[in-house]
C-alpha cells in the first residue's frame, strides 16, 4: 500500500463536477486523515436547530449563527465540537492547560482543536475564541478519499481558523475559492445552475 500524506487540518472544497448531494459546494474542514481512512465536518450547512435546544451548557460559547450544523451524512445522532483556541492562550501557562491545549480541548492543526462536549464547558470558556457544534461528521474508509481526489471531486486547501466560525457560512464556498491565488478563484463564479447560462 502507497503511504498517504496526511490532510488533516486541510480543506476540501467540493468541485463543480461533485455529483453527490450530501456535499454539493461543501467545504469540508479535514479532523483526521491517515491511511485507515479520513473524517472531517461540513463547515457550511447549519441547521435550524439552536445549540441551546440540544446543548444548552454550550449556546453560551457557540459562534453566530448559534445553530448546530450538519458535519455530514454519518451518525447524525452524535454531536462534534470544533474549536479554535487563540494563540495567545497557550503562552499564559495556566494550570489549565496539557501539553499543547487547554483541558477539554485536543489540537487537530494549528489553533483548531476538537472539544470535548462532555467536560464542563466552563473549564474552557475562558480559551475559546470560536466554537462550533456539529451534528454527525464525514468519514471516509481507507483509500476512498484518495480515489474520490484522483476523480476530480475534490479541491484541498490550507484552511484558516476563521474558516470554523464564519459569520456568513453559507457563502463559505464562494469565499475560500476565491481567496485561492490561482486559477481556483474563478471557480468562485461558477453559477448554481450553468443550464441557465
Amino acid at each position: 500500500m502507497t503511504e498517504v500524506s496526511s490532510l488533516t487540518g486541510r480543506l476540501l472544497v467540493a468541485t463543480p463536477a461533485l455529483a453527490d448531494p450530501n456535499f454539493d459546494r461543501a467545504v469540508v474542514l479535514l479532523l483526521d486523515h491517515d491511511e485507515e481512512g479520513s473524517l472531517g465536518v461540513v463547515l457550511n450547512r447549519p441547521t435550524p436547530v439552536g445549540v441551546a435546544d440540544i446543548l444548552e451548557a454550550w449556546a453560551a460559547l457557540a459562534g453566530e449563527p448559534g445553530v448546530v450544523f450538519q458535519g455530514g451524512p454519518v451518525s447524525l445522532d452524535s454531536a462534534l465540537g470544533v474549536a479554535v483556541v487563540p494563540g495567545e492562550a497557550h503562552e499564559k501557562g495556566t494550570s489549565d492547560f496539557t501539553g499543547d491545549g487547554p483541558l477539554g480541548w485536543r489540537r487537530v492543526h494549528g489553533a483548531i482543536g476538537l472539544v470535548d462536549l462532555e467536560a464542563p464547558p466552563e473549564l474552557l470558556a475562558t480559551e475559546l475564541g470560536s466554537l462550533r457544534i456539529f451534528a454527525g461528521y464525514s468519514g471516509w474508509g481507507p483509500g476512498q478519499l484518495e480515489d474520490e481526489l484522483v476523480e476530480g471531486a475534490w479541491y484541498v486547501v490550507e484552511s484558516e481558523p476563521g474558516d470554523v466560525s464564519s459569520p456568513d457560512p453559507l457563502q463559505l464556498w464562494r469565499a475560500v475559492l476565491r481567496r485561492q491565488r490561482n486559477e481556483l478563484a474563478m471557480v468562485a463564479t461558477y453559477p448554481d445552475d450553468p443550464s441557465l447560462n
